[in-house]
């Protein structure tokens, strides 16, 4: 498992909710994106890789999808902690 280099950006406040939970379940990135892609999500993984890092915006489409396979609520991943 690669450690970020970079730190944190401030284009989601979700991202490194979703990369924490991720790992806390042991998905992998590409097991990610193939979930995702069967919802009709396409991201490719250096987008979720920046989505993950808050370098890159996350639609409302998307943060829906996520939130399916990964078995999280909306309305807590907005919550600011």
């Amino acid at each position: 498992m690669r450690i970020r280099r970079q730190p944190l950006g401030t284009r989601n406040i979700v991202g490194a909710k979703i990369e924490k939970h991720r790992k806390s379940i042991n998905m992998k990135q590409k097991d990610l994106l193939t979930q995702l892609q069967i919802k009709g999500i396409d991201l490719n993984a250096s987008g979720l890789s920046k989505l993950e890092g808050q370098l890159r915006y996350v639609t409302d489409f998307e943060l829906k999808a996520i939130c399916e396979v990964l078995d999280l609520d909306v309305a807590e991943m907005l919550e600011i902690e």
